[in-house]
């Protein structure tokens, strides 16, 4: 099935796709693992894609299945990366919210919930840089050379 691929193509979550196709989160998530969806399943999926039910059917070839799934892997693993900066950013936020406010009314005469905020803000900074990859030290491209290498293959 490539119902997996339409809806990443679009941008979509299983949520979205769900709510649009009028079918359950857990109808997709089978179908996106490869179990055989309904006729009535696949109408809705083909009003929603824009397709007929013939072209839901159809598997794409091997080699450009892969090609296209490895791609989709990395960016499914990057978007996943800034989800964890973004959840790690809020937590530091509310826990450093609520460090300062016990450190105002316990004492307020020294601020030391300035030490937490800055050892866990450096932290946050590093995961920053690598969710968003701004210093691609140890990325895809090191990845792969350390690889070949290990394996005695040129690139």
């Amino acid at each position: 099935m490539i119902i997996r691929k339409l809806r990443l193509q679009r941008g979509w979550s299983q949520e979205q796709l769900a709510t649009l196709s009028g079918l359950s989160i857990r109808t997709i998530q089978r179908i996106e693992r490869g179990q055989s969806p309904s006729l009535e399943s696949l109408k809705s999926l083909a009003a929603v894609f824009d397709t007929n039910i013939a072209d839901l059917k159809e598997e794409p070839n091997d080699m450009n299945n892969e090609t296209i799934s490895q791609q989709e892997q990395r960016v499914i693993e990057q978007v996943r990366a800034i989800k964890d900066f973004y959840s790690h950013l809020i937590t530091y936020v509310l826990v450093n919210a609520v460090l300062f406010g016990i450190n105002i009314f316990t004492s307020p005469e020294y601020i030391w919930a300035w030490w937490p905020a800055l050892g866990w803000g450096i932290g946050l900074l590093s995961h920053w840089a690598s969710a968003f990859e701004v210093f691609n030290l140890f990325g895809a491209q090191w990845e792969k050379r350390q690889i070949e290498k290990r394996l005695g293959r040129k690139l």
